[in-house]
């Protein structure tokens, strides 16, 4: 499942945008810019980090691995308590 201290919490963002300069080649809307952003909550607020291209895909890689942790873990979850609700009607 990978190292746990790899994991990053948040939302992977990909996305085409205008970048609001009236002569830039995306101000038609055909050629936007392209971002890499990840989307977490900072310090009890809601924050958006950019990033480079070349950081996207380990960032990336590093949310999924979370996700998957958190699957996992929700799974185990259930299984305990459905241990625990049948030992318990077992009494």
């Amino acid at each position: 499942m990978g190292s746990l201290r790899e994991m990053l919490p948040g939302s992977f963002v990909e996305r085409d945008r205008k970048c609001g300069k009236p002569n830039c080649r995306c101000a038609d809307g055909k050629q936007l810019h392209h971002e890499f952003l990840l989307s977490a909550v900072w310090e009890g607020k809601p924050r958006t980090f950019p990033l480079s291209a070349a950081l996207a895909g380990h960032v990336r890689d590093k949310v999924e691995m979370r996700k998957r942790f958190e699957e996992s873990a929700g799974k185990i979850a259930n299984l305990n308590l459905r241990r625990f609700l049948r030992q318990k009607e077992e009494k």
